[in-house]
This record gives C-alpha cells, sequence and structure tokens, in this order.
C-alpha cells in the first residue's frame, strides 16, 4: 500500500531545466511517502498541486550570496543558487553532511560558483569552523545575502552574523503539511516580528521567511 495516502508530500523543487521544459525533486526515501514515490518508472503519472507559497528572492544589488544548507536541505537551495548563476551573481555554497557520500548536489552548485563541504567526518563541520568560513567571506566582501535549509544550529548562526554585519537572509522551513493551502493550520511556526511574537502558516505564508524573524523548528 505504498501509495494508498490520505495527504499530498511537500516537495521542494530542486532543479529547473527550462530547455526541456523539466522540473526535477531531490527526495530521501523515510516513510510511506516517499516510499511511494520512489517505486515511479519514467512515464508514470502523479497529481501534484503546486508550485505554492513564497520561495527566495535575490537582492536587487547582490553580487556574491552565500547558500548554506545541511543533508536534504541542501536540495532547497538549488533554484536560488541557479538563479542567482543566470544574473550573474557568484554562489558560495556551503553544503553540510555527515559524510562525504552525504554531501548532495555538489555538481549543480559548483554551476553557479565555489562549493565548501563541510563534514561531520571529518569535525569541518563543526560550528565554530563554520562561522569561521562565514565571518571570512564577509570580510572578502562575499556575502551580500545569506540563505539556509536544514539545520536549526546553522540557521542561528546565519541569523547571528545577519545581523551582526547587516546582511539581509532568508530561511526556507522544513514542515510538516496537511493540506499546503492554508485551511487546515498543522503547519503553523511561531515568528517574532518587530519583537513581538506572531504565528504563520508555513506552506502559504512560507515555506520562506525572513531569517531575522525566524526563531527555529
Amino acid at each position: 500500500d505504498d501509495g494508498d495516502l490520505w495527504l499530498r508530500r511537500p516537495q521542494s523543487i530542486y532543479r529547473i531545466d527550462r530547455e526541456r521544459g523539466r522540473l526535477e525533486f531531490l527526495y530521501k526515501t523515510v516513510g510511506r511517502g516517499t516510499r511511494g514515490m520512489a517505486t515511479f518508472k519514467p512515464g508514470d503519472g502523479c497529481n501534484l498541486v503546486g508550485p505554492l507559497g513564497v520561495g527566495f528572492t535575490l537582492p536587487p544589488a547582490s553580487k556574491n550570496i552565500v547558500v548554506l544548507g545541511r543533508g536534504v536541505g541542501l536540495a532547497t537551495m538549488g533554484p536560488i543558487s541557479q538563479l542567482a548563476a543566470e544574473k550573474g551573481v557568484h554562489v558560495t555554497a556551503i553544503l553540510s553532511a555527515r559524510s562525504p557520500e552525504l554531501v548532495m548536489a555538489a555538481d549543480l552548485f559548483a554551476k553557479a560558483g565555489d562549493v565548501v563541504k563541510v563534514l561531520d567526518s571529518d569535525g569541518s563541520s563543526d560550528i565554530a569552523n563554520v562561522r569561521a568560513i562565514l565571518e571570512r567571506l564577509i570580510a572578502a566582501k562575499k556575502a551580500d545575502a545569506f540563505y539556509t535549509c536544514g539545520s536549526n544550529r546553522l540557521l542561528f548562526l546565519m541569523k547571528e552574523l545577519g545581523k551582526t554585519h547587516g546582511i539581509p537572509g532568508q530561511v526556507a522551513m522544513e514542515q510538516i503539511m496537511a493540506c499546503g493551502l492554508g485551511p487546515c493550520y498543522v503547519c503553523v511556526r511561531t515568528f517574532e516580528v518587530n519583537g513581538h511574537k506572531e504565528l504563520r502558516r508555513v506552506c502559504i505564508e512560507g515555506p520562506v521567511f525572513d531569517l531575522q524573524e525566524c526563531v527555529g523548528w
């Protein structure tokens, strides 16, 4: 019964192939929904609703951006990196994972700029090392905007450095959803806006939010 599901599975677009008119998705098989998706064969039909919600945007004056993701959160960084490259904006992609074989999409990011891999297996993913990398990029004026997904600790690091150095940023929230259209309120998270806490729906008011307003997962 792998494909017999009541609820849809939210997915981020991973890659846009305009020449062939294709969208690609990158996902990890972890439950019944993604197990069902993994049974698809070329030519099979699939019912989708989307695109939904709010995506990443580029500040108009950006020359260099930094994307920072971990695990499957790396897939979400793909389209903004593609868009930046198309507009002549240099991308530094910091890819965090447990081990080298789990660093996803390095080829995609390499086409947009520089790739820095930080791993648990060799200790380079330690938060102090990632902080040092980001601070070097800031000092070199290679960080006009921050983008992140996939890790609370990396989110808070970028949020702190963004506030300190006046660098705008955006985060894509990973959240379980039911309807994806707003009415069910299953995906509500708390945000801090102008010093006040408020609830927002990740599906329709996100999944991308201002980095400084996000209080984590």
